[in-house]
C-alpha cells in the first residue's frame, strides 16, 4: 500500500501534534502536584499580584522554607527577570528577587 504525500502530511501533523501542546499544560515539577494544597493557577496569581510581567518559566519543587513545597515563578516586567517563589500549600509568598546572573 502506497501512501499519498497528502497522508504522509497529516499523519506527521498527528504525531507532532501532541509535542507541541504538551508545554501548554505542563511545567516542571507537576508530578508533585498532588501534595499542594493550592493549584497552579492560584499560585500563579498570587505570584502575578507579588510581580506584574510575564511568566517565563514556573515549576513546583521541594525547597526549604515555609512547607518545604514551592511553586517558583520566573516574571519577566522589563529587562530583569525576578523570581517569586509561593508555598505550595499556605500560598503565601517566600520569596521576590532579582533572578541572579546564574538562574536555576
Amino acid at each position: 500500500m502506497k501512501l499519498k504525500p497528502q497522508r504522509l502530511g497529516l499523519i506527521a501533523a498527528v504525531a507532532i501534534l501532541p509535542a507541541l501542546v504538551a508545554p501548554a499544560w505542563a511545567y516542571k515539577g507537576q508530578k508533585l502536584a498532588g501534595e499542594a494544597k493550592i493549584s497552579i493557577e492560584e499560585a500563579r496569581a498570587i505570584a502575578l499580584k507579588a510581580h506584574p510581567g510575564k511568566i517565563t518559566d514556573e515549576e513546583l519543587e521541594r525547597e526549604g522554607g515555609g512547607s518545604g513545597l514551592r511553586y517558583s515563578f520566573d516574571i519577566k516586567a522589563g529587562g530583569a527577570t525576578q523570581e517569586v517563589g509561593v508555598d505550595a500549600r499556605t500560598g503565601k509568598v517566600l520569596e521576590n528577587a532579582t533572578e541572579g546572573p546564574n538562574p536555576d
